[in-house]
């Protein structure tokens, strides 16, 4: 039977392995505890370093997205102005086409002698109809009419019953101020005889010519006479509508 000593000292034993267990546990919870610690601050590192990374990537990304943007944006402008530029250049070569084509038909038409029915009579409608806002029923070409002894033929005829207006149109292939005064004086005498039917409309007279010179068009203006005539050889148009028009509305 172990004495009282032998007890003692295997409980000291017991004791000792147990405290250097302790020993050796706590060293591990140390270690642990290190380890975990390194462990986040590594993992910090790690995650402050991605949000750099992120956000270096994301300005990169930015400046990369705004050089194409300003590179598409400046292409795009580019591709315009060739597009404007060559819709202008065609603009001017259509223009440029339709006045030396109504210069060489208003020629040829002057030579034959058939100005009235290939260029003013099928001009009149439309330009009545756009300015004077008024709708035509009745549009006569080289009307003839007799009446006793009084004879006459007037070139173009255009009545309008909406606005109770009688359109009467000269047309000379070379005008001249004679050839006005003549209109205004005596064929205009002659057709309220002859067609006493529209006394009781509004008489509006015009001049017509492939061209019409400023003092010819300032002649007309003074009798109170509309002017009608290619406009810079791209369309059948009233030059002094606006001055005659504003004049008969005061």
């Amino acid at each position: 039977m172990p004495t009282l000593e032998e007890k003692v000292e295997k409980s000291e034993e017991r004791i000792n392995t147990i405290e250097q267990n302790l020993e050796k546990i706590e060293y591990m919870l140390m270690r642990v505890l290190y380890i975990q610690q390194e462990t986040e601050i590594k993992l910090r590192e790690y995650i402050e370093e991605g949000k750099k990374d992120r956000q270096e990537w994301k300005e990169k990304l930015e400046e990369e997205k705004k050089i194409w943007n300003e590179r598409f944006e400046q292409e795009r402008l580019e591709r315009l102005a060739k597009q404007k530029e060559w819709e202008n250049r065609l603009e001017r070569d259509i223009k440029e086409m339709n006045r030396e084509w109504n210069k060489r038909w208003g020629k040829l038409s002057n030579k034959l002698g058939t100005i009235v029915e290939d260029i003013i009579f099928p001009a009149t409608e439309p330009v009545l109809t756009s300015y004077f806002k008024c709708s035509i029923d009745d549009l006569q070409l080289n009307r003839m009419k007799k009446k006793g002894d009084l004879k006459d033929e007037f070139d173009v005829i255009a009545v309008s019953e909406e606005c109770k207006t009688v359109f009467l149109i000269e047309v000379k292939a070379t005008p001249k101020v004679e050839y006005i005064n003549d209109f205004k004086d005596k064929k205009v005498e002659r057709f309220k005889q002859l067609f006493d039917e529209y006394k009781d409309y509004n008489l509006v007279l015009i001049f017509a010519s492939l061209r019409l010179k400023d003092d010819i068009v300032n002649y007309l203006t003074k009798n109170g006479i509309y002017a009608m005539a290619y406009r810079e050889w791209e369309y059948m148009d009233l030059l002094n509508f606006e001055e005659l028009y504003e004049g008969e509305e005061k």
